[in-house]
């Protein structure tokens, strides 16, 4: 049947919401294809839904190409795996916990490696039976503290997520690849730009781990681009090459008075040396425990790569109270040359290499240190890239300034390893007839998310402009609005609709030309067919949506046209 705008549940908006910042948020709700229900939780009405649906109908067909076989999972969910998993704890807040009317724990499925797990442990016993990839389409739940940005970081989601089983480490690297693969098809088809970048795995587990970065100025993710060579990787993964130090002999340590400059600018300033000659040294807790952290004094510490490092440590910020359980420590004058036998980790960026030498707090309250020599006067108990990467920095491969972009994350694979298998003891009976421990792989897309980013990528100044694969429709037939008109246009429609063109017909009564023709902008199907001041000769305009290119044929020939697109 073909879908009629005088019949369908479609209201359209002139103004913007007033809590909305980004494009994808203004137009999803201003078009009508989504309303927010609270926060961070919405409501997908008819036209969304079919975007939504095209979607995951071309994630599905691209998995299913790679032999995975589609499962849907409960999202209710008991608490023992994910506390056999260590992730009941390390999810924290962002889990939505619940009790039955028994007293018993549950909570609602933010990702599913356990439960996926449990069902291949119970179908899977012999080596003959994997490799297997399994996936579903299905809501996932997280309790984001601050919702926003529409659908894009939402309390509720559509998510794919699968996982790949494999008896070996060979096949897991095949798995990964396949998955790979997939992937670029899928967001190739979808008319997405994307970038895929190196990626830390963070509480996920694992080794290998990339991400699929839509570039959007309302992204949440920064990623580096090189544009000397193929190096992309988010901010978090950024590798800095340790620079060649030149041995020299140097001065000893020297005690000096700097009162009142417990920031790196106020030293800086009353020493009259540039700040990239200081060390500045963060205390944080990892896991309760005082850690310090060094940096070039013109840097600044990357708590969020910081803690995706160290994860599944919990890491934050030491408070005033911590110091004053610490004497040893002097706030705004701590220096690593005063840590060892304080049981403090040291944990330092790259660039603070050995034989480096620094102007940093003597542990003395008004007195800094200079000379201060790494290898010689401290030691680094673990090298991790800790800072804020910046415009211009060395691109590790080539050595080339980097450039930062901002993007959404629409797609996430890692070779999570034996992780998930290790917890719930996943072994099948191998060749020789020994059990073996299964690997696994975890790949997702968010598909609700996709939907935001290509609003984000593909609108322009009068709204959505959906790539063909996922609209709504193929066509929008507009009846300018006289009676001739509509019944030329609803005739058009049943015509396109028989030859297997998706049709939106707009024959509402008493609705204005200027408003259908704003709507049909704002909607954002691919074509639209107008019935209007030709349409007693039989002759009806083609528009194209993306680039403004009018033309007027006669009817007939636009139906063959279009029926051919």
């Amino acid at each position: 049947m073909v879908q009629r705008l005088s019949r369908s549940m479609l209201k359209t908006l002139r103004d913007d919401p007033a809590d909305a910042e980004t494009a994808s948020h203004k137009l999803l709700v201003r078009a009508g294809y989504v309303r927010r229900s609270s926060a961070g939780i919405w409501t997908w009405l008819p036209l969304g839904k079919k975007v939504l649906e095209n979607v995951s109908r071309v994630v599905r067909e691209e998995m299913d190409a790679i032999g995975g076989q589609e499962v849907l999972l409960p999202a209710l969910l008991p608490r023992e795996p994910y506390e056999a998993s260590g992730r009941w704890e390390e999810y924290g807040d962002l889990l939505f916990r619940l009790k039955d009317r028994k007293g018993g724990d549950y909570l609602l499925g933010p990702t599913h490696e356990e439960i996926f797990t449990l069902v291949v442990k119970d179908q899977c016993t012999s080596y003959k039976d994997l490799p297997v990839i399994l996936y579903q389409i299905q809501t996932k739940y997280r309790d984001e503290a601050r919702p926003r940005s529409g659908v894009l970081r939402g309390r509720e989601f559509q998510m794919k997520d699968s996982y790949s089983f494999d008896s070996s480490d060979e096949g897991l690297v095949e798995s990964y690849r396949l998955h790979r693969e997939a992937y670029t098809k899928i967001f190739q088809r979808l008319g997405l730009d994307y970038r895929i970048v190196s990626a830390v795995s963070g509480a996920m587990g694992g080794s290998a781990s990339e991400e699929f970065l839509a570039p959007a100025a309302a992204g949440e993710d920064t990623f580096v681009d090189c544009p000397a060579c193929d190096y992309a990787a988010n901010t978090e993964a950024v590798t800095v090459p340790v620079p060649e130090v030149e041995r020299v002999e140097h001065p000893p340590v020297e005690l000096l008075d700097t009162p009142d400059t417990p920031t790196i600018e106020t030293l800086a300033e009353h020493l009259g040396v540039p700040r990239s000659a200081t060390l500045k040294n963060l205390l944080v807790k990892v896991d309760g425990k005082i850690t310090a952290v060094g940096v070039p004094g013109d840097r600044e510490v990357d708590l969020g790569k910081l803690g995706e490092h160290l994860a599944p440590a919990e890491v934050e910020l030491v408070t005033a109270e911590d110091f004053a359980d610490r004497p040893d420590l002097v706030r705004g004058y701590v220096g690593p040359q005063g840590l060892a036998g304080t049981a403090l980790r040291y944990i330092a960026d790259p660039r603070i290499a050995a034989g480096t030498s620094w102007v940093t707090g003597a542990n003395e309250e008004g007195k800094h240190a200079r000379n201060v020599v790494c290898g010689r006067d401290f030691e680094v108990d673990q090298y991790l890239d800790v800072v804020v990467v910046e415009e211009g920095d060395p691109c590790p491969r080539c050595g080339a300034g980097l450039k930062i972009d901002r993007a959404i994350e629409i797609g996430h694979i890692f070779q999570l390893g034996r992780k998930y298998a290790d917890a719930f003891q996943l072994d099948v009976l191998g060749r020789e007839g020994k059990p073996v421990r299964v690997t696994m792989g975890s790949y997702g897309i968010g598909v609700s998310r996709a939907v935001a980013a290509l609003a984000e990528q593909t609108a322009d100044d009068k709204g959505l402009c959906w790539p063909r694969e996922i609209a709504p429709a193929d066509v929008h037939v507009v009846a300018a609005g006289k009676a001739a008109q509509t019944e030329l246009a609803l005739e058009v429609g049943e015509k396109l609709h028989s030859a297997g063109v998706r049709v939106l017909v707009d024959d509402r009564a008493g609705v204005s030309p200027g408003v259908k023709f704003t709507d049909a902008e704002l909607i954002g199907i691919p074509t639209i067919l107008v019935a209007g001041r030709r349409a007693a000769e039989g002759i009806v305009e083609l528009k194209d949506r993306r680039t403004g290119a009018r033309e007027e044929l006669p009817v007939a020939e636009a139906i063959t046209r279009l029926a051919h697109h």
